[in-house]
């Protein structure tokens, strides 16, 4: 046995070594895929272990904190735990928290003056015990800003400094050494995602308000709404007609408006009866030649017709137009009467398939 070895099992963890031999020379590596294996497990166990912590009344108090927060979430961290508390504060950004990250070092130097009096600090550290976020607590205090901390050891001197902390519990890390933050940091961003959302869903934060904060790349196309992506907005005059209308005075009606290849036909009380599209009209002209003109709009409209209602998303009426080989869709109210028009041509603008 090797001293890599020996020093590995009288830690009570699995051995591990660099490539020798031929394996150096090639470069190429044995992984330990049990050893990996258990890293996952470690994890996923440290992440179960924090529902106890869930039904403490500290957790209750910190998404009423967040919750109530009136100005901005403040959260900072040091070294491996900054790196998940940005991940924590851009989460509690996109789903309805105001938040940033502040270093603490930077904040010791100056960037203190970022942190209002209606704000809220959320440190993390695992062991409560780093200088640099020791060392924040006399000022915050000072101008009686709340602390929320997320802690490993609930005797630290963050713990106790703070109004409300979350104790994970001191985590044994799965690395080899026991050194590197993994275990620790892992439950570190379980509980934040836990805090974050939580008040999102307290917030009833809808897709719609994602869909505000998300408008950039892919994920924003397919958050975009079928109000948000039509070409006819409220108030602006619609192509409409009525069943009793003749084709000729359709046209008359509709020339002055948007060029649209479809009109909207509407009964009596204004709920969508059908759509006479260019190829409907093609195909009329075709058949009744200039007789075409005096015919009602009823007799050549295609009806029933598909429909889409103002709140589903984009892709929803993208998806609808390549079921059923269509260029033009209704938009309606919860009533059947059209509010808007659109075309396949508005999503395909949007980006949201290839």
């Amino acid at each position: 046995m090797t001293r890599a070895e020996a020093k590995s099992k009288s830690n009570g963890r699995a051995a591990y070594s660099s490539p020798t031999g031929d394996d150096a020379a090639s470069g190429c590596v044995q992984p330990d895929l049990e050893y990996a294996r258990r890293v996952i497990r470690s994890e996923a166990e440290g992440i179960t272990g924090l529902l106890g912590l869930l039904e403490k009344p500290a957790f209750s108090r910190a998404v009423e904190m967040l919750y109530g927060c009136e100005g901005s979430v403040i959260v900072t961290g040091v070294g491996k735990a900054g790196l998940i508390g940005r991940k924590i504060s851009g989460t509690l950004a996109s789903t309805g928290t105001p938040s940033h990250f502040l270093h603490p070092t930077e904040a010791l130097h100056g960037d203190l003056g970022r942190i209002g009096p209606v704000d809220l600090v959320l440190a993390l550290s695992h062991s409560g015990q780093s200088d640099e976020i020791l060392r924040l607590i006399e000022p915050l205090k000072q101008r009686e800003i709340r602390l929320l901390s997320i802690v490993g050891d609930a005797c630290s001197a963050l713990a106790r400094h703070s109004d409300v902390s979350l104790c994970m519990g001191m985590q044994e890390e799965a690395c080899p050494h026991g050194l590197a933050p993994s275990v620790s940091t892992t439950c570190m961003l379980a509980l934040g995602d836990a805090l974050a959302l939580t008040v999102m869903k307290a917030r009833r934060f809808s897709m719609e308000d994602y869909a505000r904060y998300h408008p950039g790349g892919a994920l924003g196309a397919r958050l975009i709404t079928v109000g948000q992506s039509m070409w006819f907005k409220h108030g602006e005059e619609l192509p409409l007609a009525g069943e009793t209308d003749t084709i000729g005075g359709m046209l008359e009606k509709t020339a002055r408006l948007k060029r649209r290849g479809a009109v909207m036909i509407v009964d009596g009380q204004g709920a969508l009866s059908g759509i006479i599209t260019d190829a409907d009209l093609r195909r009329a002209m075709s058949r009744q030649g200039a007789g075409v003109f005096a015919l009602k709009t009823a007799e050549i409209m295609t009806s029933p017709c598909k429909r889409v209602p103002e709140d589903a998303l984009a892709a929803e009426a993208m998806a609808i137009f390549h079921k059923y080989r269509i260029d033009e869709l209704p938009v309606v109210d919860a009533g059947g009467r059209p509010v808007g028009l659109i075309d396949v041509q508005d999503i395909v603008t949007l980006k949201i398939v290839e």
